[in-house]
């Protein structure tokens, strides 16, 4: 027997008025079945976009820690180096004071201002040369 169908019409509270009646319980039960499984294989579909959205998280976050390693690292390195640079200047210019060298003491001192000038920042707008400067370790830093 098959399914007899009649015009379907919602009444109050979503009761369906109308629905289709079954008269046979084997399509009954094959129509839940066949539900099932759909079910099944679309819960089955999203939990695999699940897993690869969380692999792409999880990838994007070690890109993102990476790059911040990589960033600090080189924010290290530069200050280190900047500040190495001035102690070197500033000790020039006490040597020159002490010595009474104004030419050595206006170099000492212009040196001073063109590192002041600079800004150790400037670098960093392509991070992919500075990951290869710090993986390179006989680059020279400049400042």
């Amino acid at each position: 027997m098959t399914a007899k169908k009649v015009p379907v019409e919602v009444v109050a509270h979503g009761v369906v008025k109308g629905a289709a009646v079954f008269t046979n319980p084997a399509e009954c039960l094959r129509d839940i079945v066949l539900a099932y499984t759909e079910y099944k294989i679309v819960a089955e579909q999203e939990q695999t976009k699940r897993r690869g959205i969380e692999a792409r998280e999880k990838a994007i976050i070690a890109q993102i820690n990476a790059q911040r390693e990589a960033l600090i690292k080189y924010l290290n390195r530069s200050f280190d180096e900047r500040a190495e640079n001035f102690r070197f200047l500033f000790e020039k210019v006490d040597r020159a004071i002490a010595d009474g060298n104004n030419n050595q003491l206006t170099l000492a001192l212009n040196s001073i201002t063109e590192i002041a000038k600079s800004s150790p920042f400037k670098d960093l707008a392509d991070l992919s040369s500075v990951r290869a400067a710090l993986d390179d370790p006989d680059h020279q830093w400049e400042f």
